[in-house]
């Protein structure tokens, strides 16, 4: 296991102690979501673009939050939130509408619907670009010896 993050319900509620109820209720399922759910986000081998394995954790027990959320582990029904931004919401005889664009490249809509997962998407931006180097100059040394250059 060199190399790969492993469950720790410890550390994950020590990071997120709001879900200490939820997670009592049913710690398989937490389990679950960390080594099924949130690698699908963020890989958890050993070549990983997250070298550092205790980074990883936090990154991965953040979907793991993140995940759980959306699906209303810390609501009082427990019912899943819906998906979106609410749009549009009424009082009378209650109605709310959500909008959610769809996905492209880079764009965090999804993550940004709740605190763990903005975290995720902001202290994993820098893995969502890439260094431009610039291809290594030669000089002609024919063209040196006429005095081009």
């Amino acid at each position: 296991m060199n190399g790969i993050a492993v469950w720790n319900p410890g550390i994950f509620l020590a990071m997120f102690p709001e879900f200490t109820v939820a997670y009592n209720a049913n710690p398989a399922r937490y389990a679950a979501l960390f080594t099924y759910r949130a690698p699908r986000f963020l890989s958890n081998e050993p070549d990983s673009p997250v070298c550092d394995v205790q980074k990883r954790l936090g990154l991965l027990n953040m979907l793991v939050a993140h995940i759980a959320y959306l699906a209303g582990d810390l609501s009082a029904d427990g019912q899943a939130r819906p998906v979106g931004r609410v749009s549009d919401a009424g009082e009378g005889s209650v109605s709310a509408s959500f909008d959610y664009a769809p996905a492209t490249q880079n764009n965090g809509q999804w993550f940004n619907q709740s605190a763990y997962g903005a975290e995720f998407w902001q202290a994993t931006s820098s893995l969502r670009g890439f260094r431009y180097s610039p291809r290594p100059t030669f000089v002609n040394r024919t063209l040196r010896r006429f005095g081009v250059f």
